[in-house]
């Protein structure tokens, strides 16, 4: 029986200054780092914590928000802002308005945070120059914006360390000031210096050059890609570990990392991408070919069977899109073992062929009501899987094998989409879930060692539903099904329940509220689950929906979104933490369902869609030894519909093209209806 301690936490938001609280009020964190460092600029504009916070973390070591290297337990972050103090008045003044942003124009990642305080207009920005080297820069303009000279001091610091600059400025004069924050040696310390000037290193300019680049003619929608293309290197650390909620899990989620590392190929981040899924393969799949979940074992009626075909899912992403095929006779060894692990006898429901146990996919349990039987996640991901296993096979010449995965992969989607007793679906589209005896789990009744909250919705009286959940619509997303099948209607029409279920102000919940452990809210995870699925069924109204709210919430400065928007009940319940996997679905949803590059093992396939409102799409890609060139445009002609490239087009159509690998960098035009 697995320990519901997974579920509680001991970090107590109420203890400590209030820059401890992950949630302060219209609160955004712009995160950089190299894998050697890690930082998030805490931008507080409206009164609670310090409005302009720095938080310097080592990325080796998942910690709490309150155990950043920056924070001070009686001042919070308070050291770390920077204090203006001028004659003649010799008093400390905070900043007015507040404007913060990732600065435009930059293909290198730059927080950009605009202040006017009492005779300055500041300007500052926080960096990350180097590859190698555990060190963030932090460059502060200061313009005198009064009739006179000012004498001045600006002092700033990190816990007990202070820098104290004094300085003459005269009418409409800049002063700079750099500012460089180092990890010490073993780790554990921050060393802030006053440096004479500052660069980024041109290493690091043209790493970021080479990676991918995109402009879709919408704000919003280049902004959720610049943040997201930005923020999610900035948080894996140079040995492949991150958080699966940064200040909030403390755990690794193997699931999670791998659909980081889909995130990170399709953006061009290809060695970061293998650094985790070789730490993944290497550390996190046993020789059964069990993974580790939240970095713990399972027993077999707790694991997380999804986690394999998501492993497999990634690696297979990885190849095509890197050619390289390294990885997989590196570890063969271990992507049998865990192709294989969920055909185990332990798992498999002899009457129909699905595999049964008593996890589900969002981490509910026996202890919150679950009964042993099929999650619909758990085999469409392992039917996913064995078919990437089965493409990976063949690509290293293991036939027998590629041959038994890919009949096996078939076997459990037609199971899966059985229409009689075991079936996955029924007049609602898609279900959850059905217990060994065919029915349906329709609902839960939670166990005393839950240890439920009192006011979460589960411990409530009143039946506790399973149905709707956003997974259903994961079949959509992922290609499993046709986008124009009544099937897929009848399950986005299902999941509408899901949006505003016990709150107003926008978002779907993961599923059905009623059987919630935690706190109401909504998730942005699950919602871009949605919003891709709604792409591919062409209801780009659902989708702008989606994506606008998105921007509404805290975070959406930044492009920096919470794992849920809900008050946590009890104040021992974690505090909410920063999912980086949304960065990776943000990515897909881009790339993967806008743009619609999508390798396969012979030709590059472009499945473009030119969302309403949206006039042309340009962009770069890393593919394979060379780059993807492609430009997206409305035809205005039906005869001018189509794809062009200076790559051998092998077939299309008005919707897709097929396009050789037999030239390095590939330049493609499509022409849209």
């Amino acid at each position: 029986m697995i320990d519901v301690k997974e579920h509680l936490y001991d970090d107590d938001p109420a203890k400590g200054h209030p820059d401890v609280r992950t949630k302060l009020k219209d609160v955004s964190y712009f995160f950089l780092g190299n894998g050697h460092i890690q930082a998030a600029v805490q931008i507080a504009p409206s009164g609670e914590g310090t409005p302009v916070g720095l938080l310097i973390m080592n990325p080796e070591h998942l910690g709490k928000k309150r155990e950043a290297l920056t924070y001070d337990p009686d001042s919070g972050l308070e050291n770390t802002m920077i204090h203006l103090i001028s004659a003649p008045t010799a008093k400390t003044t905070g900043p007015g308005a507040l404007e913060a942003g990732w600065l435009e124009g930059y293909e290198f990642p730059v927080a950009q945070i605009l202040w006017q305080v009492g005779n300055f207009q500041v300007a500052e920005f926080f960096y990350c120059p180097h590859l190698s080297h555990p060190v963030i820069m932090r460059e502060v303009r200061l313009k005198n914006i009064t009739n006179s000279t000012i004498q001045a001091r600006l002092k700033t610091g990190v816990l007990d360390k202070t820098i104290d600059e004094e300085f003459s400025l005269e009418p409409e004069r800049i002063k700079k000031v750099f500012l460089r924050y180092t990890l010490n040696s073993s780790g554990k310390h921050v060393i802030i210096d006053l440096v004479p000037e500052a660069g980024v290193g041109h290493k690091t300019l043209q790493y970021w050059k080479e990676k991918a680049c995109a402009s879709f003619g919408s704000p919003l929608l280049d902004h959720y890609f610049t943040a997201s293309r930005f923020q999610l290197p900035a948080v894996i650390s140079k040995s492949g570990k991150v958080d699966g909620s940064i200040w909030q899990h403390n755990r690794e989620r193997a699931r999670d990392q791998a659909m980081m590392a889909v995130g990170l190929t399709i953006s061009g981040h290809h060695e970061i991408a293998y650094r985790i899924l070789n730490r993944l393969l290497e550390e996190f799949v046993t020789k059964k070919g069990d993974i580790i979940y939240s970095s713990e074992e399972r027993g077999p009626d707790e694991v997380e069977l999804d986690q394999n075909g998501v492993l497999l899912f990634a690696l297979k992403n990885y190849v095509l899109w890197t050619g390289s095929q390294e990885i997989i006779t590196k570890h063969w060894n271990k992507i049998a073992a865990a192709a294989e692990f969920p055909l185990s006898d332990v798992f498999r429901h002899a009457r129909s062929g699905l595999l049964a146990n008593r996890r589900e996919y969002w981490g509910r349990h026996q202890a919150h009501g679950i009964v042993k039987g099929m999650e619909l996640a758990h085999q469409l991901f392992s039917a996913i899987g064995l078919s990437a296993a089965s493409t990976l096979a063949s690509l290293v010449s293991r036939e027998s094998e590629a041959l038994r995965w890919k009949a096996e992969a078939e076997r459990i989607k037609n199971a899966m989409l059985d229409k009689s007793k075991y079936g996955l679906i029924d007049s609602r589209g898609f279900i959850k879930r059905r217990g060994i005896d065919g029915v349906t789990q329709e609902i839960v009744k939670p166990l005393p060692k839950a240890q439920l909250p009192e006011g979460v919705p589960l411990s409530s009286k009143g039946e506790h539903h399973l149905n709707p959940d956003a997974i259903s619509v994961l079949p959509i997303a992922m290609g499993f099904i046709s986008s124009d099948s009544p099937l897929a209607a009848l399950t986005l029409d299902s999941v509408e329940k899901l949006w505003n279920q016990a709150w107003k102000d926008g978002g779907y919940g993961r599923y059905h509220v009623s059987s919630e452990p935690d706190s109401p809210g909504s998730w942005p995870l699950p919602s871009l689950f949605i919003a891709s699925s709604y792409i591919e069924t062409g209801n780009f109204e659902k989708m702008w929906r989606i994506l606008q709210w998105l921007n509404t919430v805290p975070g959406a400065l930044s492009g920096s979104w919470f794992e849920f928007y809900g008050q946590h009940l009890e104040s021992s319940i974690s505090q909410v933490g920063i999912t980086p996997w949304t960065w990776a679905e943000m990515l897909i949803l881009l790339i993967h369902h806008i743009i619609g590059i999508q390798p396969e093992v012979d030709h590059l396939r472009i499945r473009p869609k030119l969302i309403p409102g949206i006039e042309i799409i340009k962009a770069s890609f890393p593919l394979r030894d060379g780059k993807i060139n492609i430009e997206i445009k409305s035809g205005h002609k039906k005869k001018s519909y189509g794809f062009r490239s200076d790559g051998e087009i092998i077939r299309s159509s008005e919707k897709e093209a097929y396009i050789s690998y037999s030239k390095k960098d590939i330049w493609v035009e499509a022409s849209l209806p």
